[in-house]
Parts: structure tokens; sequence; C-alpha cells
């Protein structure tokens, strides 16, 4: 009674053990690298109702799946690492469906009033050159999980946690409002010559009010991207070392699906090496292939975007790109046929450079041209040579520059 109802669970599957005292939660890792996943899941099956979760500084094996959703009022602590296996074939077969195209994860978690804090220590390692070398560049293999999915989830937190070497895309927020997530390290970086293709920093889907404030990202693809359904966000003081830099989209691939992202807001951004600062880019309006890899012919609009107060550092690319123009791989490319509306954007306070001769690329849809697209304070942005090449098509009416091609 005086130890608060301790309960030690010394025999759980493969040495891993949980002790709880009330409604804390420790959970401690086998030490013969065997799964540690069953503990975990044990932990939040007792704590995760008003308790506490403790993940220590420990090296925690995963080597299954987890499902630790509907948390209601819970605490989770990483001070340690989780560091998941290299079974691929396992992976492939067992990821959790996301519901959305034919994604799955490794980590399926969600809740309301949940914190999940890691103190700028605890760890996700995805031993994700496995992956990049197994996919060699190929996009959207079939399995290959994301290692982390926040899913129907309200009123939390996600703090001080570090991600390295991802399998896939990091995190993917769907079916969520009311979500802060600051002071995440994200670097997923290949040793090999196989590229760390599709691993985004985190991508959001069908979620409101949702904030990214005090991000460092390091890798292969979008480094924060909104997706179908994606409203009312805001980035604010992120570092980006390569990637694509803030994305809206891509959008507009399941034909005749009607999709929105609107109001969202990226601030006081760090672009080091990144192929862009803001872009947007949606599907072709004719179908050719089929999701993932493949689609087109989607409706909907993207509206009061808004990139502002962002420093560039060598942008391979340009600093304020849209495209209309994603397709299947080897499609033919249809720039001018999608329906999807893009309105209302704004590239803003923006000093640095582009390491190319484009200021901008702006390849709207002549089915369906972007109106109220703004420049502000864009004159600081130097880029090769003499060149300022602002490159427009369909773009009707814009502000705060010319189109000079």
């Amino acid at each position: 009674m005086k130890l608060f109802f301790s309960i030690v669970w010394a025999s759980l599957v493969h040495a891993s053990y949980v002790v709880q005292r009330g409604a804390v939660c420790h959970v401690h890792a086998s030490n013969d690298s065997s799964d540690d996943a069953p503990a975990i899941l044990s932990a939040f099956d007792r704590c995760g109702q008003g308790g506490t979760v403790v993940l220590n500084d420990e090296l925690y094996h995963i080597e299954s799946v987890m499902n630790t959703t509907g948390l209601r009022d819970v605490l989770v602590d990483l001070s340690g690492t989780m560091l998941w296996g290299t079974n691929l074939t396992y992976w492939r077969a067992n990821g959790l469906p996301l519901g959305y195209q034919n994604m799955t994860t490794a980590w399926m978690f969600g809740g309301d009033r949940v914190v999940f804090r890691g103190h700028g220590v605890g760890t996700f390692d995805g031993n994700g050159q496995l992956w990049y070398d197994l996919t060699n560049g190929v996009s959207n293999l079939p399995g290959r999980p994301i290692s982390l999915m926040i899913t129907n989830t309200t009123n939390s937190l996600f703090s001080g946690l570090r991600f390295v070497q991802s399998q896939f895309w990091t995190m993917a927020i769907k079916n969520s409002e009311d979500v802060l997530l600051e002071g995440i390290y994200v670097n997923s970086t290949s040793n090999s010559s196989a590229p760390a293709r599709n691993t985004d920093g985190v991508d959001t889907f069908f979620s409101n009010r949702i904030t990214f404030r005090n991000w460092t990202v390091t890798g292969g693809d979008d480094n924060i991207s909104m997706k179908a359904n994606s409203t009312n966000i805001l980035i604010q003081d992120a570092v980006f070392h390569g990637g694509l830099g803030v994305a809206i989209g891509s959008i507009g691939q399941y034909p005749g699906v009607f999709e929105r992202i609107e109001n969202v807001t990226a601030e006081r951004v760090t672009c080091l090496g990144t192929r862009y600062a803001g872009y947007i880019k949606t599907w072709t309006g004719v179908q050719q292939g089929y999701p993932p890899n493949g689609g087109g012919g989607g409706l909907g609009y993207a509206k009061n975007i808004t990139f502002r107060d962002f420093v560039l550092q060598d942008l391979t690319d340009s600093a304020a790109h849209i495209t209309q123009c994603t397709s299947f791989s080897g499609a033919a490319r249809g720039c001018d046929t999608s329906l999807f509306q893009i309105s209302d954007v704004t590239w803003a306070s923006t000093v640095g450079n582009v390491a190319s001769g484009y200021l901008a690329k702006l390849q709207c849809s002549g089915a369906a041209p972007c109106t109220g697209i703004r420049f502000g304070e864009f004159d600081s942005i130097a880029t090769s040579g003499t060149s300022r090449i602002i490159s427009c098509s369909n773009v009707l009416d814009p502000v705060g520059f010319n189109c000079t091609t």
C-alpha cells in the first residue's frame, strides 16, 4: 500500500516489463534486443486513461506494429530511443492502414488531451537506410510504413521529440484538431547512393488548427506538407536543411473528389539548400494511372495561403512555385487541364538567395487560372547572375510583380 499499489510484471513477453505505481507506468526495455512493443502496449493499456507512461533512458526495440488510440488525459514521457526493427518483410505485410491511398504506419497513436514529450532527447529511429536502399528512389513502395501516425487527436501537445532515419514519411496527422507540435527534430539522410526519397517531415490530412513551431527538418522530400482537407495550419520558426520546403499538396489526385486546403500560414522559416521556399502542387485534370503513384482529375481549391518572413540560402530552383502538372510518371503533362482552383496566395518579406535565375515559377492551369497571387518585399532576394525570372502561365492580375516570361 505504501508503494502506491506497485505492481511489477517482470514476466512479460521477452523480458520487457512494466512497473506501475498508481497511474504511472514505467516501461523497462529487454536486455536481449527482443521486442519491447508488447510491454509498451501493456503500459498504455494500464495508464492510458488519466495516467502517465514513462519510457526511460533505455534502448527499446520495436519489432511489431503498435496501436495506442483512444487515449485520454495521458502524459507520455520518452527519454530513451525507440529503434524499429529490420524485418522489412514483416513491416510491409503488417503496417496499420491510414485509410488514405495505400499507406500504412508502424505506430498508430491518438487521443484527447495527450502530452507526448521527449525533452529534446527522446528519439524515434526508423532504421531508414534499409528502406532507402530497398526502394532505391522508387516512389511510394507499397507497405513502406510512416513512423508515427497521429489520428483522431484533439487538444494535445507533442514536444521535444527527435526522429532520425525515418522509414518513409516521418509523421502524418489525420482527423485531428487543436494540436501543437513544437521543438521537433527530423533528420532522414541516406549514406548510400540511394536517395532518402519520400521522407517528408510531416503531412496533414482532414485536420484543423494544427500548429508546427520550432521544427528542424533534414530530409529528401517535403519538409512540412498540407494535403487533403487541411485547414487553419500555422508553421512558425522552422529551419529546413535540403528537401523541398513548405508544400501545399499534392492535391487533386482522386478523380471527381472535392478537397480543399485553406488558411495556411508559414512564417519565420529558414530554408538552407531547399528546392523551394513555399510551393503548391496539384494533379492534372485528367486521370492517368491510379493512386498512389498515378491519378488526377480531382476538384476543389487552395486559398488564403501565406508564406512570409522567410530567409533563403542557395535554393536550388525558385523561391515561389506553383505547378498544376503533377501526373503519373512518364505520362503526358496536361498542365492546362486541372479544375482545382488556386487563389489568394502571398509570398512576402523574404530575403536571401536562389542559386538559379528564377525568382518564381508559376504554372497555373488554363482550365482554372490562379487569382490573387501576391508578392510583397521580394526585392531582397538575389538570383544567379543578373536574371530575376518570374515565369508565369495563367496567372490573372498578379499583385506586386510582373511576369517576365
